[in-house]
């Protein structure tokens, strides 16, 4: 057995140095600066109409982002990327990594002013566990009745730790929690008014009594990122993440900081491998090798970008293999060959469904399209609202093609677990034996160097598939209003509004 405060775990690519302070919980905790202000508010711009409240079968990526500041798990990203404690403050992780054993925090409340205990953890893990595809090896919870809990796994996994920021909830409230939104975050859901916007007020009962520093925070939606950057100039807005390298440059840099960090986001024209032509592999590659990368990020990101080969960010360090690299630079003659072969001489016509509300994905689709033409594929582009492209192509499936960003936590293994031919969150119904193998052996290999070489091999599965066309991962390029401090970009698809203050009082 070992503890993880007395050493570090290695979980894929990522060390996860474990901080045990009270301030944990949240990214750099708070601060003793005597001119701190508390009170206030704040406006985020959102460009995404929140849908699902529900922790546990939450699945847009916007909406995750929001419900961060209201709900906690065991353990909880910062904006460096760690894994820290939060509701647990502790872990004994087996030597197989078959059984997980939390010491749970004490003297914390939920929102409705019950307190957490062993019980809620429980409850929680066990709903989660018949939710949570991540969760479904958990074989059993137990209570110690010494405010530990025990969680045993049907098979070792030691990739798992990640996988508890599942939130916790008050026991028993699986069936109305996406109404009643009750966590034990930061701040407390207040309101929300579909088109309008989701407000949050600050928890005054949260157990780090130095957070959160703001009174009010409201996520306001915006009709599309043009509408909300006129916004953010006209004052209406104090923070606007995700915005385009021109748009940014738009800004009073008197008014606004411009922040940016690498997102950990994989953007791709994904194909359909279950729909003609896109189950014929030489179809899939010449597509890749149609694509300048490089092109198509300075045509949508003014090359603030990292562009991809494959289905993983570099950001993952070892369990990236650079030697992928290039693989698919772009290459006329051998696209037009590859077509031919795959008896498309004369080419064919498909069509891109993207969701209208993400400016550089549409921007993308275009741009990937006009450099499509040049090997005869006709590629129109469809505009669909969020909720009917969450419906047709992320859950039916119903497409040809898509340009989106998929998200994952700072772990190698969630971003490459989503393509196991069994995965619900396998939106390309990519299938592989080989990569199915590799993924359901990673959580039972305990070495990490092991580890590393087995992420590399997935890899070279993915690339010589030509699962989808990667193109980049764009850089979070986000807005903040100098009247504000404290704002930090994760490296992952969050809001943390629990450190963010007034510059000053005026």
């Amino acid at each position: 057995m070992h503890k993880v405060n007395t050493k570090k775990i290695l979980t894929g690519a990522l060390t996860l140095a474990l901080a045990f302070s009270a301030a944990a919980c949240t990214q750099n905790g708070g601060t003793s600066d005597a001119d701190v202000i508390y009170g206030g508010e704040a406006v985020v711009g959102i460009t995404q109409e929140p849908m699902i409240f529900d922790p546990h079968t939450v699945v847009a990526a916007g909406d995750k982002e929001i419900i961060f500041n209201v709900y906690e798990g065991l353990f909880k990203y910062d904006s460096t990327g760690t894994l820290n404690p939060c509701l647990a403050t502790d872990v004994v992780i087996s030597d197989d990594a078959s059984e997980y054993t939390f010491t749970i925090r004490e003297g914390v409340t939920f929102h409705d002013g019950s307190e957490l205990d062993t019980g809620d953890v429980v409850y929680s893990l066990q709903r989660a566990s018949e939710l949570l595809p991540e969760l479904s090896s958990i074989d059993s919870i137990t209570d110690n009745g010494d405010n530990t809990v025990t969680v045993t796994l049907s098979t070792p996994n030691s990739e798992m730790l990640p996988n508890f920021t599942a939130a916790i909830i008050p026991e028993g409230s699986g069936d109305t929690i996406g109404d009643t939104r009750i966590g034990t975050g930061p701040f407390v859901f207040d309101s929300y008014e579909p088109g309008i916007g989701i407000v949050l007020t600050r928890n005054e009962n949260y157990w780090n009594p130095e957070l959160p520093y703001l009174d009010k925070v409201t996520f306001k939606v915006c009709a599309d990122m043009d509408a909300g950057l006129l916004e953010l100039q006209g004052g209406a807005i104090d923070i606007f993440p995700y915005l385009t390298t021109d748009r940014a440059a738009q800004l009073d840099t008197n008014t606004f900081d411009i922040l940016s960090l690498g997102s950990n986001m994989v953007q791709a024209l994904f194909l359909n491998n279950a729909v003609a032509p896109f189950d014929d592999v030489r179809v899939r590659k010449a597509l890749n090798y149609a694509v300048d990368r490089n092109e198509v990020i300075a045509l949508t990101m003014d090359g603030a970008s990292e562009p991809l080969t494959t289905a993983m960010s570099p950001v993952m360090g070892e369990a990236y293999d650079t030697s992928l690299d290039g693989t698919y630079d772009q290459d006329i003659d051998r696209a037009l060959e590859l077509l031919a072969e795959a008896g498309y001489e004369d080419g064919f016509d498909m069509t891109i469904t993207v969701p209208s509300n993400y400016l550089v994905h549409v921007n993308t689709a275009v741009a990937i399209a006009d450099q499509l033409s040049a090997i005869g594929v006709n590629a129109s582009i469809e505009q669909v609202d969020w909720a009917t492209w969450l419906d047709r192509v992320y859950t039916q499936r119903d497409y040809e093609a898509t340009v989106i960003c998929l998200t994952s936590d700072y772990a190698p293994y969630d971003v490459i677990s989503r393509y196991a031919s069994d995965n619900d969150g396998n939106l390309i119904n990519y299938s592989n034996p080989a990569v199915d193998e590799i993924i359901e052996n990673l959580p039972l290999t305990i070495d990490e160097n092991e580890r590393i070489s087995m992420y590399r091999e997935l890899l070279g599965y993915m690339t010589e598939d030509a699962a989808s066309v990667y193109v980049q991962d764009p850089s979070n390029i986000c807005a903040v209003n100098r009247r504000l401090t404290g704002y930090a970009i994760y490296p992952m698809y969050i809001q943390d509004m629990s450190t963010v203050r007034l510059a000053s009082a005026n």
